[in-house]
Parts: C-alpha cells; structure tokens; sequence
C-alpha cells in the first residue's frame, strides 16, 4: 500500500479531482435531501408530542429513496448519475421528461473537484489532505443550504466542530488542541453575545444559532486568533453582496441574507491564504 501511494503522490491534485467529482454528486444529494429530512423529523417530533399513535414518515434520508427526476420521478440509470458527464450527455434535460436540470448540479460538482485537487495538491495524499478535504466539502454544503433556506443543520455544523478538535489533537491541522478549543469557545460566544445584544437593541433576530454553531466550528479548525479575520471577511462579503442584491431588489422578506455562506466563503479565503494574514499581524 505504501508503495502504490508512493507512485501516485505526483499524481495527486488529478486524484483529489476525481475523488472531488465522486464526493460532489454526493453533496448534491446531501444539499437536495437535508432540509427535507430536517422538517421531517421536526414533523414527527412534533407528532409524537401530540400522539404516541402517531403514523411515521415514509423511508427518506440520503440513501432511499434512490436518486430520480424531481419532476417526473424517473429513476436515474447509472449512466445519468455519472458527474459532470452526465449533465453534457443528456445536455442538461431529464432523459425521460426532458424538464432542464440545474446548472447548480455540474456547478458544485466541479468547484467541488477543483477544491479538493487543490488540497491534494498542496499536502499530497496523505490524512492532512483528507482532513481539510472533509472541511472544504463540509462547507460547501453547509453554504449551499443555508442560502436556499436560512438553516444551517446541526447535523453537520456540530461534527464539523468536533472533526475540527479530533484533527487538532491528531496533528493534522497544526493547531494545539488547546488553541482548537479555546477558537471554538470563543467562535460560539463571540456571535451569540452579538446575537443578544442585537436583539435586546431592536427587539429582532440578526442571526441564527447555525451561524453560532458554524463559527464554532471554523474556530476548532483555524484556532482562536483566525476569528477576528473571519469574521471582518464574511461581514464585509455580506455587506457588499447584500448590497447588490439590494440594488436588483433582489432581497428576500425582512431584507434578510443568510450568513452562513459568507462565513464559510471567509473559511475558504483563509485557508488559502491564512498565512498572509499572519503576516499582516492579525492572526
């Protein structure tokens, strides 16, 4: 095995690549199916409270059922589930309806491809790519469903955080397990004091616990001293996205824009050039 990794290591962005395609079809299904199955499951907590009798959801989570044609419920053959390929080959319609299939589909796949080539790339094939591999794919979901429905699940942002602690002490990340723990301590309560403070002020909500749990997490990851960047990237692409969008008149109800994209945006900035910004003395 040590042998056949040794062959491969100069070829390993080109795997970090089709193992990106492979893991972004997935994220495709995880980002379709989480928030559903997240009202589900609220669904039948709240039935139960109601009725111990009470009749269960039908099978759905990110294996069954298995994947199909939202408009038509074609069952995809596997040819139609190939990543990338698939969406050319059938030129961006369902086989059976013909309905158009999102570019967002292709989209995630690929960016999904060029973001984990470029982890192999940097720190070979080795636990350390995997590590910040599993972080990158994790936000790119997390971003993906938060701006589609201003949720950000606990399902993923709570491991993330504990994945952010194991790979510390691990040291995988090159951060002291002590640095992760106090960066996710102070993630959390850095946005939850803001939160209140906001709404003892206005009386409204400035933000989700998502985006507390989310900061939590790139705490246990990046460590404390990354916070301050963090945050002024995310804020700053959010004012500046809010304001385009503001001008197309493009906002949402309450003028509200999910900050967990931006969050994980400012993840991605940093972890590219964190080093950069150690320079500059602020982490």
């Amino acid at each position: 095995m040590a042998e056949f990794l040794s062959a491969l290591q100069p070829h390993a962005a080109w795997v970090g690549g089709l193992l990106g395609l492979i893991i972004g079809s997935f994220l495709n299904v995880v980002i379709h199916r989480m928030p559903p199955i997240m009202e589900r499951q609220c669904q039948q907590d709240a039935a139960m409270d109601d009725s111990d009798s009470a009749a269960p959801h039908p099978h759905f989570n990110l294996a069954t059922p298995s994947s199909h044609c939202p408009q038509c419920k074609h069952r995809l053959a596997w040819w139609e589930n190939l990543p990338v390929l698939s969406f050319l080959l059938l030129k961006g319609r369902c086989h059976a309806c013909h309905a158009r299939i999102g570019w967002r589909y292709p989209a995630i796949e690929l960016f999904t491809a060029l973001a984990l080539a470029a982890c192999f790339h940097h720190w070979g094939l080795s636990l350390q790519a995997c590590a910040w591999a599993g972080f990158v794919c994790t936000l790119v979901a997390l971003a993906v469903i938060d701006w589609d429905t201003t949720f950000l699940p606990d399902q993923m942002t709570q491991p993330l955080t504990w994945a952010g602690l194991i790979v510390s002490a691990l040291g995988l990340t090159g951060l002291s397990l002590i640095d992760a723990l106090w960066g996710a301590a102070a993630g959390y309560l850095s946005l939850w004091s803001v939160y209140w403070l906001f709404k003892l002020c206005t009386g409204k909500e400035g933000m989700g616990y998502g985006d507390f749990k989310l900061f939590a997490a790139l705490g246990a990851w990046f460590g404390w001293a990354a916070l301050i960047p963090l945050i002024l990237l995310a804020s700053l692409t959010g004012i500046a996205v809010g304001l385009v969008l503001q001008r197309r008149q493009q906002l949402r109800e309450q003028h509200y824009i999910p900050f967990g994209p931006f969050l994980a945006l400012a993840a991605g900035v940093y972890l590219i050039w964190g080093d950069f910004f150690t320079r500059l003395g602020w982490a």
